[in-house]
Order: structure tokens, then sequence, then C-alpha cells
């Protein structure tokens, strides 16, 4: 369903450098559409080149594996955006978009992109950072893949998600409780796996419900056990 926006760029992490009349200035230049849970918002066989700027919702990037297994490699929501590697390069779609919740994006083409990151060099360079960051994320997942078994993985992967609810007592929350089938996916193993491990982890007290979170009682000690792995 296509819609329009209003003044609705201020919230995206990209834009934020950019004075009010700028934001203003690009929203007019984009196209606004709604997605419903589940919807595909990006298709990789597709050829589109434009980047999507998240207003409203939560969106996940995944593929999917000749057997048809899924691989997540990240959920992303307001504030967020995607499709920037084709609209950067020119070349096809390197992933999926489905949509998790109702969700609202702003719709820039790639030609209104590039002579935004021209016009704005400081946005060019949030934009390198974040890919920085991605190619950071995806070097440490290939390094899991093919160093760690699948019990490890899955301590690597919640060693990630806890470190944004790090404490400076050495425990950090992990909110809301992570899906079995998403960290799954994300680590190329099976619920049957991820369930085993965090029981195993809940028996030795190193993990511990609590309402609808996840608590890691030990940080260093998770640490020590994804290193120890690693290294062996």
């Amino acid at each position: 369903m296509a819609i329009t926006g209003s003044n609705e760029l201020s919230n995206i992490t990209l834009l934020s450098d950019l004075s009010d009349a700028d934001r203003a200035a690009l929203e007019t230049r984009c196209r606004w559409r709604e997605y419903s849970a589940h919807e595909l918002i990006i298709d990789r066989q597709s050829t589109s080149q434009d980047i999507f700027l998240i207003t409203r919702g939560k969106v996940r990037i995944v593929n999917y594996s000749l057997s048809g297994r899924e691989v997540a490699f990240d959920d992303i929501g307001v504030g967020s955006h995607f499709g920037e590697l084709a609209a950067v390069d020119g070349e096809p779609r390197s992933a999926n978009v489905v949509a998790l919740e109702n969700t609202k994006v702003a719709i820039m083409s790639p030609a209104v992109f590039r002579s935004m990151l021209i016009e704005h060099p400081h946005v060019a360079l949030s934009m390198m950072v974040r890919m920085a960051r991605i190619i950071r994320t995806s070097t440490e997942r290939i390094m899991d893949l093919s160093t760690l078994g699948a019990n490890n993985r899955v301590y690597a992967e919640l060693l990630r998600l806890a470190k944004e609810g790090d404490q400076d007592d050495n425990t950090a929350t992990i909110k809301p409780i992570p899906i079995h089938g998403d960290i799954a996916s994300r680590v190329s193993t099976t619920r049957e796996t991820v369930a085993r491990v965090l029981s195993s982890l809940s028996r030795i007290k190193l993990v511990k419900r609590e309402a609808s979170a996840l608590v890691i009682m030990d940080m260093d000690r998770l640490g020590e056990m994804v290193e120890r792995f690693q290294t062996e």
C-alpha cells in the first residue's frame, strides 16, 4: 500500500546529522510503503536497487540454503536501513528481507541515494562505518562456523546478544528471551540443539530465566568458554 510520509526521517540514524530542511527535502523524494508481518520486502532474485529506511516496525535479513534451511543474518528496526549494497554497486540483491511485524519504510531510489552521499559526505562516512561493522560481524561468524561446533556456536551467539545488555557486575540481560529457532538460524544448527545448550547452561547456573528475559550470570565465564573452543 503506497502512502505519504510526514517528517518521519528524523528517526533514521544514517540521516541524523542532516538539517531538518535537508531531511524534509529528502522525504519529498522518497516513496512510502507499509508491509504486513511476514510479508516479503526484498527478494534476493530481485534486480531492484532501492534503499529502504525503517520508520516503523522490524525486519529480518535472511537467506535460505539449498536444502531450504533459513539462515538469518540480522533483525533491524526503527531508525535502521537496508538495501544499500545494491544501491551502491548496482549488483543483484544479496539477501531476502522479510517484515517481522507491520512495518513502514521510506524507499529511496539509487539515484537519490547516490546524490545524497555526494552532497553530504558525513552521511557517506556513516555508511562506510556501518559497512565496516557488517564486515567485522560477518568475519566473526565465518570464524565461528569454521572453528566451532554447533554447541559452541550457540555459546558465541549468546555472548554477542548479551553484550548489548552487559552490566557492571559481570552479568547481562537479553530481552526479550531469544527464540530458539532464531538462534538456530543464525548459527546454522537446529532448535533442538539450542534448547539442549540452554538447558545445560541453566543446570550449571550460567544462565537464568527471569520473566521475559534471559540473564547471563557470568559473562567472563561464557567468554572464556567461547575463546577456549576457538583456540583448541
